[in-house]
C-alpha cells in the first residue's frame, strides 16, 4: 500500500492555500495524505482560511487530520514535506516595493527590479527560519520552496543551507507550458517535452515537442510572433489587465531572440520604458491583487464559515498547486519525472559560472534531483544572465554582511536602473520603508 503523508503549507494565511488543498485533496488517489497541517505567524489571517478548510475537510475527508497553528513545534513535527510559500511583510510590503521605485522613475514589480531586490531582502530570513523548524523537528523532510523573489532566496539557501533538503520551484514556465499546449491544440502542459535555461523570471525555451517527438516550436513561435501568449490563454477568463498586458508584451520580447521562446518576465528588463509607460503609480499590481484574488478567496472562505458548510462549494485549484503535487510525488514513489527547477549549475550550463542558481530542467526520484544538462549558451543570454545572477548574489552578500555597499552594488547593477546616483536615492528610500524587515546596513 502506498504510504500516506503528513504536509504543512507554511503560509498558511495565504490566498494561494486553498488551492493547494484542493489540489491535495483531488490527488488523494496518487498522493494519499493522514495529515494537512497549516502554519503561518500572522494567528488573525490564517483563522479565516484555516475555520473554512477545517469545515470542508471533515465533510469530505474525516480521516485526514487537520490542525492550523502559528506554534512552529506543533507545525513542523511529524511532517514528510514542508509547502513554503512565504510572503514577509505580507501586502503592506509589496505595495512599497511596486510604488517607491515608481517615485524614482523605476519600475515597481514585486520580484523584478528594485522591488524585487528589497522583497528578496525580507524573504532570507523568513525561509530560513522555516527550514530551520523543519530540520528541528521533521529532519527528514523535504521542503518544496516556492517564495518569492525564488531566485535571491534560492542562492541565499545554497550559501547559507547547502546540505539542507529545499528544492526551489516557480510555476511561471509551467503557466506559459499551460498556454503553449492550448496554442497546438494539447490539454495539459505535461503532454509537453522542453528544454529550457536561465535564472528564475528570466528563460527561455530553446525546444518544445510533443510525447511522440514532433517539433512544435514553429508552430508556437508562430503564434508568439503576433500575439505573445495571450492567445494560448485559454479558458482563462478572468485575468487582471496587467496580465494581458504581459502575455501580450512577449511578442517583442520574442523579437530579441527568435529562435527560443522567452519567459515573459523579461519585458521588465528589455522594456523598462514600455512598463513605465503604462503603469499607473497609484493603482499597481498588488491593488489588482487585493480588489481581485484577496476578495475573492477570503469571501469565500468567510462563506463557508457563515453557512457552517462546503456543500456545493468548488475550490479553484491552481496551476502551481498541480505541479507541487507531482513534485512530491516524484520524491515519494521515485518517479524520475522531468522538472524544471532552480538549482546550482554545477557544470549543467557549461560557459556559466558553476555556483549560479539557475532555472533548468531537472529528474526527480526519492534522492532529489539531476540536472539535465543544457549545453553552451549563446552570448546574448549568457551576458544578460550573468549581470542579472551577479545582482542577486551582490544581495545575499548584503544580507550576510549587512553591507550597505553591496546593497547599492545590486542595485547599481540591476538592468532595471538608471544610475549609481537613482539607485543609492532607491537605496535610502527602500531602507526607510523596509525598517524592521532588513538586517542593518553599514
Amino acid at each position: 500500500m502506498t504510504q500516506k503523508h503528513s504536509i504543512v503549507v507554511a503560509g498558511g494565511g495565504s490566498t494561494f492555500t486553498p488551492g493547494i488543498i484542493g489540489m491535495l485533496l483531488d490527488n488523494l488517489d496518487r498522493f494519499p495524505l493522514r495529515k494537512i497541517k497549516l502554519y503561518d505567524n500572522d494567528e488573525k489571517r490564517q483563522e479565516v482560511i484555516g475555520k473554512a478548510l477545517e469545515i470542508l475537510l471533515k465533510e469530505r475527508h474525516p480521516e485526514i487530520d487537520f490542525v492550523y497553528t502559528t506554534d512552529p513545534k506543533e507545525g513542523f513535527t511529524d511532517v514528510d514535506f514542508v509547502l513554503a510559500q512565504l510572503r514577509v511583510g505580507k501586502y503592506e510590503m509589496r505595495d512599497r516595493d511596486e510604488k517607491v521605485p515608481l517615485k524614482h522613475g523605476c519600475i515597481g514589480q514585486e520580484t523584478c527590479g528594485p522591488g524585487g531586490l528589497a522583497y528578496g531582502m525580507r524573504s532570507i530570513g523568513g525561509v530560513l527560519e522555516i527550514l530551520d523548524y523543519m530540520e528541528e523537528y521533521s529532519p527528514e523532510a523535504w521542503m518544496l520552496n516556492y517564495s518569492n523573489p525564488a531566485a535571491i532566496v534560492a542562492e541565499a539557501t545554497r550559501r547559507l543551507r547547502p546540505d539542507s533538503k529545499i528544492i526551489n520551484i516557480c510555476d511561471m514556465p509551467i503557466d506559459l507550458m499551460y498556454k503553449m499546449a492550448d496554442m497546438v491544440g494539447l490539454k495539459e502542459w505535461q503532454e509537453l517535452d522542453f528544454s529550457y535555461y536561465g535564472l528564475n523570471h528570466f528563460g527561455w525555451f530553446t525546444e518544445i515537442t510533443d510525447k511522440k517527438g514532433n517539433d512544435l516550436m514553429p508552430q508556437i513561435k508562430e503564434h508568439v510572433s503576433v500575439n505573445g501568449f495571450a492567445d494560448g490563454i485559454g479558458t482563462s477568463q478572468h485575468l487582471d489587465p496587467s496580465w494581458v498586458e504581459t502575455f501580450t508584451k512577449a511578442k517583442d520580447v520574442y523579437a530579441l531572440d527568435p529562435e527560443t521562446i522567452p519567459n515573459t518576465y523579461l519585458k521588465y528588463y528589455f522594456y523598462p520604458d514600455f512598463v513605465m509607460e503604462h503603469t499607473d503609480p497609484e493603482h499597481t499590481r498588488v491593488d489588482e491583487v487585493r480588489e481581485g484574488r484577496e476578495k475573492d478567496v477570503f469571501g469565500f472562505c468567510q462563506n463557508i464559515i457563515d453557512k457552517g458548510t462546503a456543500e456545493g462549494v468548488e475550490i479553484e485549484l491552481d496551476a502551481h498547486a498541480t505541479y507541487i503535487v507531482d513534485l512530491a510525488i516524484a520524491l515519494a514513489e521515485n518517479t524520475k519525472e522531468r522538472f524544471l527547477l532552480i538549482v546550482e549549475n554545477n557544470g549543467a550550463i557549461p560557459n556559466f559560472d558553476p555556483t549560479a542558481m539557475v532555472e533548468i530542467p531537472c529528474l526527480v526520484g526519492k534522492n532529489g534531483i539531476e540536472r539535465i544538462n543544457q549545453g553552451y549558451i549563446p552570448q546574448f543570454q549568457k551576458g544578460l544572465m550573468e549581470q542579472q545572477v551577479s545582482v542577486e548574489k551582490l544581495v545575499v552578500e548584503a544580507w550576510v554582511e549587512g553591507s550597505y555597499q553591496k546593497m547599492w552594488q545590486a542595485l547599481t547593477l540591476s538592468a532595471t536602473v538608471p544610475s549609481a546616483k537613482v539607485a543609492k536615492e532607491l537605496l535610502d528610500d527602500l531602507i526607510e520603508a523596509n525598517k524592521g524587515y532588513w538586517p542593518e546596513l553599514n
